[in-house]
């Protein structure tokens, strides 16, 4: 049996479980393979940091199984029942398509394809394309991933970070998350860590011919990690704006030439249209000043309207275009382009946009951008179209729209001084409203029994299930992380701390824990700063620490939890206490502290046995109690106590089935039927795993995978 387990595959297994702990399933392997680890070595060991510390972890339980057949054989069972982690098969590719106008640029992409061919001589394969906003650095990377697909026949890949709710961008780690993503990589097959899913990054891609497209990029960390270390990888990064310090092969976007302006016009208008304004051609290629956006806009402008906009600078003076950038030498293209879209639509669209464009939403839809506007959505949805045909808008496949960040600048620039300050906030704060409503509706839907979600809003509109609620949270997440920064900002402190907590359903059930991240930071600062030591800062604090956990970060998430804890007892909420200290277990367990864990979890149940019956907080009691107890059969299992583990087990298997709890009856039947294998009850286990396949529905895939492992590990001693 020994020779099934060779070191390599126990320093492969170790490094993927310690790694890979995403999802509830990659949890429950990572909790199974730590008590093996425990009974194998005969005491605790916690979870190493890092591939140094598990590589040597699996040269001691090597040693140890050496002497040890009946040991030997559990790890060969346990390895060979694992899912294979290095067999994710790459998607075909995300590279939208490139423009079918595009011009010129010939020497930007004949140096993109020098990069992309010239002989490796251990130098990573990168390029950096930078540009003005509205110069085409887009359009150029994706013209040269056409011309180059032959080349990457392995995958081309797009990830456009310009829906970034922050202003600096999403962090490296969530990146790298998107990437992979893209990649066609499941997402509880994703590592936890930003290390982690960086080594994912470059196993998948070791040997292949793929192309990377980062869009947006704002900083060099994002981009940092992914940096070629195989030749055939090539890494294509695009800023709008400055460049940054990449070590790549810089490229510059310049402005298009008149004589290339002029063609760019004549492919999108037409060459009679052209023709037929020749007079106005010299003034406008003068204003666009080579901006491909600015050109385009106005090339389908006169396409739409018969017309080409007119110059800003030579009408009479508003406020909407007061000030050294409203034409002239001095003046933006996409600005200039901007004003002049907004003087040919009607006044209420334009107000619209205005408004709008002040909250920096990555996405608006019709309910929103009529909040914004206060309108009928009816109307907005009407002027929203316009607005797109003017080209201020671009509309997204969900039906939604977005601004060009450099448009919505100077739409948001544009608005205090054309509405006023007051109808400005006004418009902010409708929409936040309006956000606020929409997620407090979803996240009641999602978990809809529990205390953590506040109550449905009388007003708006209910969401149909559970599903429906974690749809709408995870199509509005992106706002809704904004919105908490935008609140917080305009010192809406409730609606941020409210917003940042209705999230918690999209965390805990669907695991974006990226994504809400940013929020989750804010809204706990902002939470001690003006509500300190509240119920509110401790249930902020507790989604922190449970995001930060899930993301591998431990010191920052103990620290979270130690203050939801604190927050909790200070507010007097005894079951908001209970459930932090339960948290502190779980934390500690994912680390393998399970003698700390039971601890916590025991001091858990103590704490929630102080409910009595004639509080509030004694409604979920008996389920919260058989939660605590089904944890600290866990550890136990960790500790090697797996007779005193069954009956905890035992008896939260029996609670749930009791409630008609489900997907928690085959959880916990997960747990018990590894115990009974770990007892060497193999057909007492393999029945509780028949049962808890028959409770879980198709779309449970990782836990039926489990599962049929687990079958497989206790028919190998049955």
């Amino acid at each position: 049996m020994l020779e099934v387990v060779a070191l390599s595959a126990l320093t492969a297994f170790l490094t993927a479980a310690g790694n890979g702990a995403a999802g509830e399933m990659g949890k429950q392997l990572l909790l199974s393979t730590g008590a093996l680890v425990g009974r194998t070595l005969g005491r605790e060991t916690p979870l190493p940091a890092g591939p140094d510390g598990l590589e040597a972890l699996a040269g001691q339980v090597y040693a140890r199984i050496g002497d040890d057949p009946r040991r030997a054989a559990e790890w060969a069972s346990l390895v060979r029942s694992a899912p294979q982690r290095d067999g994710v098969a790459l998607a075909p590719g995300t590279l939208p398509p490139a423009p079918r106008n595009f011009t010129d640029r010939e020497r930007a992409v004949r140096r993109l394809r020098r990069e992309a061919t010239r002989p490796a001589a251990g130098r990573p394969r990168c390029a950096q394309l930078s540009g003005p906003p509205g110069i085409g650095t887009t359009a150029v990377a994706l013209h040269a991933g056409a011309v180059l697909h032959p080349r990457f026949p392995d995958g081309q890949f797009y990830v456009d970070l310009r829906d970034a709710a922050g202003e600096n961008g999403p962090e490296p780690a969530a990146v790298l998350h998107r990437l992979l993503r893209e990649m066609g990589v499941e997402h509880d097959r994703i590592p936890p860590t930003e290390a982690a899913r960086e080594r994912l990054y470059r196993r998948l891609t070791a040997g292949r011919r793929v192309l990377v497209v980062i869009d947006h990029a704002s900083s060099v960390a994002q981009v940092r990690g992914l940096v070629p270390s195989t030749p055939d990888v090539f890494l294509l990064v695009v800023v709008s704006g400055r460049p940054f310090a990449l070590d790549a092969l810089p490229v510059p976007v310049p402005p298009l030439s008149d004589r290339h302006a002029l063609k760019l016009l004549r492919k999108v208008a037409g060459r009679e249209r052209i023709a037929r304004v020749k007079d106005q051609v010299p003034a406008l290629l003068t204003r666009c000043a080579g901006n491909a956006f600015a050109l385009r806009a106005a090339a389908l402008r006169l396409v739409t309207e018969g017309v080409l906009p007119a110059d800003p600078a030579a009408g009479p003076t508003t406020t909407a275009t007061a000030g050294p950038a409203a034409g002239g030498p001095g003046g933006h293209p996409v600005r200039e382009t901007t004003r002049s879209a907004c003087a040919g639509l009607a006044p209420e669209t334009a107000r619209l946009c205005r408004l709008t464009a002040l909250g920096g939403w990555p996405a608006i839809d019709a309910q929103l951008a009529a909040a914004a506007a206060g309108v009928e959505p009816a109307a907005a949805a009407r002027m929203l179209t316009e607005a797109v045909d003017a080209q201020l808008l671009e509309p997204l496949p969900d039906g939604r729209h977005r601004f060009r960040p450099e448009v919505r600048r100077c739409l948001a620039d544009a608005a205090g001084p054309e509405h006023g300050i007051a109808e400005c906030s006004a418009a902010v704060t409708r929409v936040l409203d309006a956000l606020l409503n929409r997620v407090l509706h979803a996240a009641h839907a999602a978990l809809p029994q529990s205390w953590r979600t506040e109550s449905a809003p009388e007003s708006g509109t209910p969401c149909r299930d559970e599903a429906e609620g974690v749809a709408v949270l995870a199509a509005e997440v992106r706002n809704v992380v904004r919105a908490v920064l935008v609140a917080e900002e305009y010192q809406h402190i409730d609606t941020a701390l409210r917003l940042a907590r209705a999230l918690w359903p999209l965390q805990l059930k669907a695991g974006y824990w990226d994504e809400v991240l940013p929020a989750l930071r804010v809204a706990a600062r902002t939470a001690d700063e003006h509500r300190p030591r509240s119920r509110m800062a401790g249930a902020l604090h507790f989604q922190l620490a449970h995001c930060l956990g899930e993301l591998g970060r431990e010191e920052e998430a103990d620290r979270a939890a130690d203050a939801a804890v604190a927050c909790e007892r200070a507010a007097g909420h005894t079951r908001g206490e209970a459930s932090s200290v339960e948290l502190q277990g779980l934390l500690s367990m994912g680390r393998w502290s399970y003698a700390a864990a039971y601890e916590r979890f025991t001091e858990a149940e103590s704490i929630y046995r102080g409910i009595t019956s004639g509080q509030d907080e004694a409604v979920d009691l008996p389920r919260a109690l058989a939660l605590v107890r089904r944890h600290q059969g866990r550890a136990l299992r960790g500790l090697g106590r797996t007779g005193e583990a069954l009956p905890l087990l035992e008896a939260a298997t029996a609670f749930f089935e009791e409630q008609g709890e489900p997907y928690n009856q085959a959880r916990a039947l997960t747990d018990l039927a590894e115990a009974l294998h770990e007892a060497g009850e193999n057909t007492e286990a393999l029945a509780k795993i028949a049962v808890a396949e028959r409770l879980l529905t198709p779309a449970a895939i990782p836990h039926q995978m489990y599962l049929a492992a687990l079958r497989l590990r206790c028919e190998a001693v049955a």
